[in-house]
């Protein structure tokens, strides 16, 4: 069980009791990451303060807030289990859908997302600009999910851990996933109001969230097959080089044109040439490192570059 948290001190000994309660109910053994993100509220004093009570509970906490992604990937980088669940740590996910998700993981899935179909959060804020912002998730991903920004997801951990987070990246995860030939699906879950604290959201984390989106799509485009990114602005290139140098042929040859008159045009598509070319050779240097990679079992998903704090408690 992954939980991040920032500045949510007024939230978790209920969140703590509510997931607890949960996961002793269910058969599986479990664990409990906390992953503190820089809070400065007095969340961290309580997390470890549970993890010095119970030795299911681990606590990493950052020394600033690094955001979630780095927190999720911090805590999917030290689970043990076969299976990780994800929730956010503001009570608005409801811990008792915890089952449903397994349940439904247990029908063959790779990865399960919740589906908050009857939201509780502002509608101009929240609902609309979520809503929009998921169709043009699923129209580049081509990942069919109704809700991708819900933080309630569970994943085996093979997959999970062929996954690197970075940005906004946490809410890309299905389609991260799908590039590893993962099978995705959804189950409705519960959404309560925020009883507590005050919601991290603004409004410039919809342009992280694009700037991410468009990382996201090149990588979905190019990842497998670099060679079509740079081999189509290299032959771009060797095309308006060839023009070039038909028409300096044209000028000097037909026109009687001095060269001294044609030295810039002479000059530019000499240079389109050789970045044609160059293009040309990024394109056969990245697809050979790719066919590396997989033939070496290496996953050239995006990198994550974190800094770990110290954990509440060694278990």
């Amino acid at each position: 069980m992954i939980i991040p948290l920032y500045n949510e001190r007024e939230n978790v000994d209920l969140l703590y009791e509510a997931v607890k309660q949960v996961l002793e109910s269910c058969e599986y053994s479990y664990e409990m990451i906390f992953v503190d993100d820089g809070s400065t509220d007095g969340t961290r004093e309580l997390l470890k303060a549970h993890a010095e009570k119970d030795s299911a509970l681990r606590v990493i906490c950052f020394r600033r807030n690094f955001g979630q992604s780095a927190a999720m990937a911090a805590g999917f980088k030290k689970a043990c289990g076969n299976v990780v669940v994800a929730m956010d740590g503001d009570l608005q996910n409801d811990p008792q859908d915890i089952p449903k998700l397994m349940k439904k993981l247990n029908e063959g899935y790779d990865v399960v997302s919740g589906w908050r179909k009857n939201r509780k959060d502002k509608l101009f804020i929240r609902k609309i600009p979520s809503r929009m912002a998921n169709r043009l998730i699923c129209s580049i991903t081509d990942v069919k999910l109704h809700d991708t920004g819900c933080s309630l997801k569970a994943f085996r951990k093979e997959v999970i851990d062929g996954i690197r987070l970075y940005g906004e990246l946490h809410r890309f995860i299905p389609a991260l996933a799908r590039i590893e030939g993962a099978r995705i699906s959804e189950v409705v879950v519960n959404h309560n109001p925020r009883r507590f604290g005050k919601s991290k959201y603004n409004i410039t984390r919809t342009f992280r969230v694009l700037m991410d989106l468009s990382s996201l799509n090149f990588f979905l485009k190019y990842l497998r097959n670099p060679l079509r990114f740079f081999g189509k602005i290299g032959l771009w290139l060797n095309f308006f080089a060839l023009l070039g140098t038909l028409w300096t042929g044209y000028m000097m040859g037909i026109k009687q044109v001095p060269l001294m008159d044609v030295n810039v045009l002479l000059t530019l598509t000499f240079l389109l040439w050789v970045a044609g070319f160059q293009f040309l050779f990024f394109g056969l240097v990245a697809a050979l490192i790719v066919k590396t990679g997989e033939r070496r079992g290496v996953t050239l998903a995006p990198l994550l570059d974190i800094q770990d704090g110290k954990h509440g408690k060694n278990h």
